[in-house]
This record gives structure tokens, sequence and C-alpha cells, in this order.
């Protein structure tokens, strides 16, 4: 039975909602954060990534930074400003990217469901990015990220999606600098009770993005429980923020690959090591159009990789799901045995390029010699994380890149 709750969201007005609302802050680094940031005193960043408004010397997991963030918070709420709903909402939040449209429902989820895995998970989270974030969170007391989970729609639900955007008038409408249009509205009290209701006969749901975010809200009651000699479970802190979607809605993109070097292995030797166990060919493609397909940059040219049936023979006998992911293929029979790659997640040789940015930024990088060799991958679908989540497993790293991503800003839970 999964949990989801109605919460007094922390918000900005109409007119400032385009200023506030930012990128979130995973995806990037400490001088895209100034740079999207730069000029705009009231963008989210100042407070996700408060190290921007600090000297470049100083840490950014020190505590300076966590106590930048509940300063700049402050400020925002007073100069944007920011308010807190008076009762506690349901919000829809639609995203539009090249025309393709997804709407979820922004509440709050329970963190003894993730606990307990009504919230499935498809990632390991590391220590430092989990502390980072739960001490974000404790310093900050707000949840300043929204965690985006997924699930399969309901049609009671939808019914009411549909009837709000039709006739409830949203609070913000605007489209970002990147070209998506983000769309929020507050649903109507009358539907509270369906949403909880229906939500009460599901016993699994997905993270699709925010891994990190749960985890850290997940430590973070932890903490304020054993601060508090009168915790109850009923408080804030107990609850996560996230916008959950229907999952025949979503989009995943392909999480690309960059090796910096052949491993001492010259163009010839390493094109013979590969056809192996791929069938290699030249090609103008430079994305794979199927499964158990990857398209190879090297030396200024494209080369399609299909995996040999033996491959697939041994896959076949695999028990574990994610064994048979592509990702998995590629790390299994070329990166590890031939370049070696032994751990992705360690690994100073590897590199990952979300499949946003293209395949034109692997000719780029592979062009100007930081990397010898990129490799386009086959996106991973909503079925197969499913899948992978339901067997309690874990995708190797960076297996999957969601677009549109959730704006930071917009809703803020307190804790």
């Amino acid at each position: 039975m999964a949990v989801i709750r109605p919460f007094n969201a922390l918000r900005p007005t109409k007119e400032k909602a385009h200023l506030v609302a930012s990128v979130p802050y995973d995806v990037v680094n400490r001088d895209e954060a100034n740079q999207f940031a730069k000029g705009n005193p009231l963008n989210y960043l100042h407070i996700t990534r408060s190290e921007i408004d600090l000297p470049d010397a100083v840490d950014v997991y020190s505590k300076e930074v966590y106590l930048k963030a509940k300063e700049n918070l402050n400020r925002i709420i007073k100069e944007a400003p920011l308010k807190t709903d008076d009762n506690p909402h349901f919000y829809l939040y639609c995203l539009i990217m090249d025309g393709r449209s997804q709407t979820g429902i922004c509440a709050t989820f329970s963190v003894d469901d993730y606990d307990n895995d009504i919230i499935l998970k498809h990632e390991k989270t590391r220590k430092v990015k989990e502390d980072d974030r739960t001490n974000h969170m404790i310093t900050t007391e707000a949840q300043t990220g929204i965690v985006f989970l997924t699930y399969s729609g309901i049609k009671n639900i939808n019914e009411l999606v549909n009837k709000t955007i039709k006739v409830i008038k949203p609070e913000y409408d605007f489209t970002a600098p990147d070209g998506i249009q983000h769309t929020v509205w507050i649903l109507a009290d009358e539907f509270s009770d369906t949403i909880i209701n229906e939500f009460k006969k599901i016993n699994k749901l997905y993270i699709a993005d925010g891994h990190h975010r749960a985890k850290s809200a997940s430590r973070a009651r932890e903490e304020k429980r054993k601060a508090n000699s009168n915790h109850t479970g009923d408080e804030e802190y107990n609850f996560f923020i996230a916008v959950i979607f229907p999952s025949e809605q979503l989009k995943i993109l392909p999480y690309n690959r960059v090796v910096f070097d052949l491993n001492g292995l010259n163009k010839e030797e390493f094109l013979n090591e590969i056809s192996e166990r791929f069938e290699v060919k030249s090609t103008t493609e430079k994305e794979p159009k199927q499964k158990n397909n990857f398209c190879m940059y090297l030396d200024k040219h494209w080369y399609q990789l299909k995996a040999r049936d033996s491959v697939l023979a041994s896959l076949s006998l695999e028990k574990s799901v994610g064994e048979k992911l592509d990702v998995s293929i590629l790390q299994n029979f070329l990166l590890h045995p031939l370049l070696g790659i032994e751990d992705q997640r360690t690994s100073s040789r590897i590199d990952f390029i979300g499949g946003i940015r293209g395949t034109k930024e692997l000719e780029r990088i592979v062009d100007s010699g930081k990397a010898a060799v990129a490799f386009s991958v086959y996106p991973v679908s909503i079925d197969d994380l499913m899948k992978i989540s339901d067997a309690g497993e874990v995708m190797p790293p960076k297996s999957t890149w969601f677009e549109p991503k959730l704006r930071d800003g917009l809703l803020t839970h307190l804790i």
C-alpha cells in the first residue's frame, strides 16, 4: 500500500516563478551553476549549489556551504517572495519538450515506503553524495530537490488529471531558456481522497531519477527523529517531495560512454579484438536502432557493433535481468575485457555523456583528443527499469538519462 500525501508547498509568485526555477543541482557542475545563476539573485541554484556564492577555495561539502544555502533560502523567501500555501494540496506538473508532454502529480511520499521497498530503486547511491544532500536538508530544513517517480498509470487518476488541465487555470506556465515548457496547477481538494485511495491499491512505485535525494531524505529523517523526543511519525520530515508520472508518458535517453585511451592497443589491434565478440562494420549511423547493437566513434569514423550469437547465447543462460541490458553487454564484453575498465563507478579512464547532448558531443570529445573512443548505446526502456527494480537488482552506473528535467524552486517541501 503506497502512501501519497498533499503538502503545503513553499513556492514563488506567478510573476517570479520563471526567475526562481532552476535546473536540478546534480546536472551542472560548479562553473555551470555559476553561469546559470549569474545576474539572477532569485535563481534556486543559489540554494541548491550555494558554493557559487563562496570563494572557489571553499570545499563544496563544507559546513559553510550548507549554512550559505540556508542564508540564501531565507533571502529568496523574502526577496522573491516565496510563500507557503495555507492548506495542503496535490499539484500537477506538466513538462513539454519537442512537442511531447508528460504530466505528474507532485506530492509527498512516505520515507517508510522508501525504506521498506514499496518505492523501488534501480541504482546504488554514493555516500559522499548522500552526505551532501542530507546535510543540505538538515541545515536548510527543506527538501529543495524533487524526486522523479513513476508507476503504471491508473484510469481514475488520469481522468481527474485531464479534467484539471482542461478546466483549471495554471499557477505557473512558462518556457525555460532551453525550450522546455513548465506548467503547474493546484489540484482541486475534491480529488484528494480519490488520489489517496487509488495509491493505497498500489504496492510498487519506482524511482526513475533522484536516488540520492530519496536516500538523503531517509537519512535526514533519522537525524531529525533522533533529535525529536516527541516524534510521532506524522512530522513532515517523514515524507519527501516527488513528482510521480505514469510510466507510459516517459522517455529514457541513452547514457553514452567515452574512454580516454585504448588500453595500450593500436586501432587495428582494438578492432580485431572487438570483432571476436561483435560484428563490426562501417556505418553512417551514429545511434543504434535496436537492442544488442552499438555505434562506436573511433579515429573520425563510425562503426556499428552487433553482439555475436555467442554473446547472446551466453546471456540467455544468465539469470540476472541486469546482465542482459545493453550497458551491461558493453561493459562485460568490451569495456572490461578489452579496455580494462573494471568498475565504471571508480575508473578515471571513462566518462558518461547524457543522451541530451547528442552524438556530436561524442565526436567533439574524441576529435579533441581528450578521449580515444566513444560508444553510443541503445536506451534502456521503462519496462527494463521496472524489471530491474522488481528483481531487487541495480543497473550499471549511468544507465538512464531522463529528459526533460523537473525544475527546482517551483515547489519546495519544508521539513
